[in-house]
């Protein structure tokens, strides 16, 4: 195992302090309980937005915590859902009086503890709501999650709902605002290798020389199966495919798309996979009118990638333009 980390204990609590040396002038971290909320939380009157997950898949959540997204992001060990302590206090330090939004990736855990803290939560008077993101079209159920996984649309709901709150819209409206982005979006996966887990050392699972899995999850997980190495046209295609089929998109659809590196992936291969989702939903009569490319949901170190796509109306695309300040993703300012 080569990492560029000193103890594998240590991964986590020192992500964090590179985290807050880096970024004070946009978030404040707090240890023990582990949580990183915007630098001007409460904001007064808006609606906070908290995420989080297990670590490993930078910059989600922390990098996307800021003016326009994420109020509070909760870490958890590698892989491993975050406590309810940590999203209670987070939710706590977050709540400007117009309740708090909880987005969550669809995996046991983070589900399982998300929902507890929620009740610890409205216990001490907070107004809470929830919105589950199961967004990956691989499998129906996995070994983490019952239902879809949660990936690549988490990243496009916290910026939309996260642009919603920042409009002091109230807690139901920016809760819809999720579930819809949700319901509108599809993704699916793949790797070229592995991943190692730090303290484990050894990498998730195995690949052959001249193997890919498509379909994979965010942890490693199998997907819909092994083929041999293809064409970058060749895995778009698979990729694409049961995207496009299972909203259903059709022509005349706009759509965000999102081609997402899982860690290990130079930028320029991720430009090849746009170039070939650009042309088959081109000819699919899909007009892609925003588009999003690069490492923003990851798995430490595996090579491969992710493609998205949300299907965009006004609002939406209103949202989704609207400026946003964190350490990952910004514009507008």
């Amino acid at each position: 195992m080569k990492k560029l980390i000193n103890k594998p204990e240590d991964v986590v609590i020192e992500a964090m302090r590179g985290i807050e040396a880096a970024h004070r002038d946009l978030v404040r971290v707090h240890y023990n309980p582990n949580y990183i909320v915007r630098a001007d939380a409460p904001v007064p009157g808006k609606v906070g937005l908290v995420s989080g997950g297990g670590s490993g898949h930078e910059p989600m959540h922390g990098g996307f915590v800021g003016m326009g997204m994420l109020d509070a992001a909760c870490p958890g060990p590698v892989f491993t859902s975050p406590t309810p302590e940590q999203m209670l206090e987070a939710s706590k330090a977050v709540n400007g009086g117009a309740g708090v939004l909880h987005i969550v990736k669809n995996y046991t855990g983070d589900t399982m503890n998300f929902e507890m803290a929620a009740e610890l939560a409205r216990m001490e008077g907070l107004e809470v709501a929830q919105v589950v993101i199961a967004d990956d079209v691989a499998v129906q159920d996995s070994l983490y999650t019952v239902g879809r996984r949660g990936v690549g649309v988490t990243v496009l709901a916290e910026k939309i709902a996260g642009a919603a709150a920042e409009q002091k819209r109230s807690l139901t409206e920016v809760a819809e605002i999720a579930r819809k982005v949700n319901a509108y979006g599809r993704s699916m996966g793949m790797a070229l290798t592995s991943c190692t887990v730090p303290h484990r050392g050894e990498p998730t699972f195995s690949l052959g020389e001249d193997e890919i899995e498509i379909g994979i999850g965010i942890h490693g997980e199998p997907g819909r199966r092994r083929v041999p190495m293809a064409s970058a046209r060749d895995i778009v295609g698979m990729l694409a495919e049961p995207i496009i089929k299972d909203l259903p998109f059709k022509a005349g659809d706009e759509v965000l798309a999102f081609v997402n590196g899982m860690g290990g992936t130079p930028q320029i291969e991720l430009y090849v996979v746009y170039n070939e989702l650009a042309q088959i939903l081109n000819g699919c009569g899909i007009k892609i009118t925003r588009s999003l490319v690069g490492s923003y949901i990851t798995s430490l170190e595996m090579q491969g990638c992710s493609i998205t796509l949300l299907k965009l109306d006004d609002e939406l695309t209103r949202l989704w333009d609207a400026p946003v300040k964190t350490a990952a993703l910004r514009w507008g300012i």
